[in-house]
């Protein structure tokens, strides 16, 4: 995926010579304190970095990124929200909207106005995305902000799956996660920029 990659914000570099390779089945934490560059470096492999990105970057087209913003239009119900995939999908069908509004705990607010909800609820209206036929690479900055101990439970088994079934996640996160053996961590402590 990443071969000495540096990231430079302005005059200042945030991150040198990161390699990273991401395999299927791979799920990789992007682990460091804020500020070290964890967004810009995960925007970076998405292809949307705002900033001076050197080196080499190569990744699969089938990707669905995830920012810090839930993506979500207020004025929608959740369901209509997932009808509109950010990642130009295909419409899913109405099971598999249900489907995965169940898989994150919010299918009897499947109609509310999405403004009408919490910022636990809308982050897992967001994250019903990923339970909805997704890309094989999953890039998602902070996915498990203003998520309850059950939602974070619900998106690791969800991450896990993935990976088994032959996707791969990338994400950053400021809190360890509970993946066992399977988690591969880059702390990007190690990289800081000059």
């Amino acid at each position: 995926m990443a071969s000495e990659l540096s990231v430079q914000k302005g005059v200042r570099a945030l991150l040198s010579n990161v390699s990273l390779t991401v395999n299927q089945g791979d799920v990789w934490q992007l682990a460091g304190g804020n500020g070290v560059g964890k967004t810009s470096l995960l925007r970076a492999f998405a292809r949307l970095a705002r900033i001076e990105v050197f080196g080499r970057l190569e990744r699969c087209e089938d990707v669905l990124y995830s920012g810090h913003s839930a993506a979500l239009k207020g004025a929608l119900t959740p369901r209509q929200n997932l009808m509109t995939h950010p990642s130009g999908l295909n419409a899913p069908s109405d099971l598999a909207i249900d489907t995965a509004l169940e898989a994150v705990g919010v299918l009897g607010h499947a109609d509310v106005q999405t403004a009408r909800l919490s910022a636990g609820q809308k982050r897992r209206v967001a994250l019903a995305r990923l339970f909805l036929p997704s890309p094989r690479l999953w890039l998602l900055d902070e996915p498990f902000t203003a998520l309850d101990v059950q939602g974070v439970n619900v998106l690791e088994a969800r991450f896990l799956e993935h990976a088994r079934s032959g996707g791969a996640v990338v994400f950053t996160s400021h809190q360890s996660a509970a993946l066992g053996d399977e988690l591969k961590v880059l702390n990007l402590e190690h990289y800081c920029g000059d």
